[in-house]
């Protein structure tokens, strides 16, 4: 019998796919668990249509991430915060911190994709990656913590 599965099954296949299985497999194990449906003519279409859909909409989200990464190479962000004699600053500045000021520049990056070494805790210049997970896209940024006042 042919099921779509809707859940990762071990040892069978992941979400989406198209499997083949025993009938009292399916019957008894996938189906009252809700791990798979049966794939009648009509659901596989669906299913490849939906294929479609997901493939066009990866490659936009792609190109999109690809544009905005070109956007914010080289680009320089300045912090003004309160340090220490020995430049050593009171707090940090973290990904956070960096991603809010992206977004204030209208640069809409998650604090996640955002990498440093460390939270940056001297005052100077130190560098950040943005870098967006499965598509191997990164960029640099120059971070510049000044002291305040």
């Amino acid at each position: 019998m042919r099921v779509i599965l809707q859940k990762d099954v071990k040892d069978l296949g992941k979400v989406g796919e198209l499997v083949n299985v025993a009938d009292g497999f399916a019957r008894n194990f996938l189906f009252p668990r809700r791990m798979a449906v049966e794939a009648t003519e009509k659901r596989v279409k669906e299913y490849q249509h939906l294929q479609k859909v997901a493939e066009v909409k990866k490659k936009k989200a792609y190109a999109e991430r690809q544009k905005l990464l070109e956007t914010l190479s080289g680009l320089t962000l300045t912090f003004s915060r309160e340090a220490g004699e020995t430049e050593k600053l009171f707090g940090s500045v973290t990904t956070a911190d960096i991603s809010d000021a992206l977004e204030e520049k209208g640069h809409m990056v998650d604090r996640r994709d955002i990498h440093l070494d460390e939270p940056i805790r001297v005052l100077g210049q130190h560098r950040a990656k943005v870098k967006f997970s499965g598509d191997g896209l990164e960029s640099d940024i120059t971070v510049v913590v000044e002291r305040k006042g």
